[in-house]
């Protein structure tokens, strides 16, 4: 498997086995210039990258509206873009967001999973990222409005794509439960789903990605490091956006160190071991600058004999062993 090589989802976007994802273009944590984005788009596509993902919640429009202007410099055939829909940016007077750098701070985020919402989210998506259609739309985190996401926001979505205007309906969560009952009761596409088949844990492996296999639905992974942890195991890492715990820390540089026996890097593991799972058709990583997406295609790319799989097969079966106790 190659970062370059395409893939067909369900509903028909072909994306590249790694994507992009731009919540960095909002300024995620630290702020992004105009040149180091536009440079980081430029290299993406130079290297094959075919799919970018972003979202209106990402700098509260700005990487929309950034990711945009990029791409408008390429051949609108020559990529494929997602969003999301679930949250309206509504004027406010304090709208900062500590998160988010270069936050649009004149706007703040509402939870909106109306078919009326969904609409606008859409087109107010179109209009900041100067597009006429969008090919993957995912319903965002509807973590505590289930039923709204089931019966509002798909049929809305459904809307959107018998108007040509979508290809395929998402949604993209960290959790398994709401995604499965999605998968068994709408006929949405794609799932992203977001750290939940990592080294660190393969939950969605229970119910979810059966159920994906079983009504052809296309899983795209992200969050491969766990919120930094399979990047760079320590003290101070994050696990599910959370101070990692000791024991999570540990499972990681057991991992790494016993990767180091077959010339193997923890980073290339994680990055290659959801593409493992048959239902898994993409990977997504976010990238702040050039050098950075060239070290996760490099990782992503690398080869990985057998011998080191079954070991960290072996890991994962021994701590599940324990975590059953």
């Amino acid at each position: 498997m190659r970062h370059d090589q395409l893939t067909t989802l369900k509903g028909g976007a072909v994306v590249s086995q790694l994507g992009l994802g731009t919540a960095q273009l909002g300024g995620l944590f630290s702020s992004v210039d105009d040149n180091e984005g536009q440079h980081l788009i430029n290299t993406a596509i130079d290297q094959g990258i075919r799919y970018f993902d972003t979202a209106p919640h990402y700098g509260k429009g700005v990487s929309e509206k950034r990711l945009g202007r990029y791409l408008s410099n390429f051949p609108r055939d020559s990529w494929v873009l997602s969003s999301k829909v679930g949250r309206l940016l509504v004027p406010t007077i304090n709208g900062e967001d500590p998160s988010f750098v270069d936050a649009d701070n004149s706007v703040e985020r509402i939870n909106d999973y109306s078919e009326y919402g969904v609409r606008r989210s859409f087109e107010e998506s179109l209009e900041r990222l100067g597009l006429e259609s969008i090919e993957i739309v995912y319903i965002h985190d509807p973590d505590d409005y289930p039923e709204e996401a089931i019966r509002e926001a798909y049929p809305a979505l459904e809307k959107l794509r018998s108007e040509g205007l979508i290809k395929s309906i998402g949604i993209g969560m960290n959790y398994n439960e709401i995604p499965t009952r999605m998968i068994n009761e709408t006929d949405v596409d794609v799932v992203m789903n977001a750290g939940r088949y990592s080294l660190l844990d393969q939950s969605a492996a229970d119910e979810l990605f059966p159920a994906a296999l079983r009504r052809g639905v296309s899983i795209v992974s992200v969050g491969v490091f766990n919120s930094g942890v399979l990047a760079n195991p320590s003290s101070d890492s994050h696990y599910f956006y959370e101070p990692a715990p000791a024991y999570i820390v540990a499972r990681a540089v057991e991992m790494q160190n016993a990767l180091r026996e077959f010339g193997v890097s923890l980073q290339q593991a994680a990055i290659q071991y959801p593409t493992r799972h048959e239902a898994v058709k993409c990977v997504v990583v976010g990238c702040r600058s050039a050098a950075s997406l060239l070290e996760n295609i490099e990782n992503f790319n690398a080869a990985i004999p057998l011998e080191a799989w079954e070991k960290i097969d072996s890991i994962i079966a021994s701590h599940r062993r324990e975590d059953v106790r």
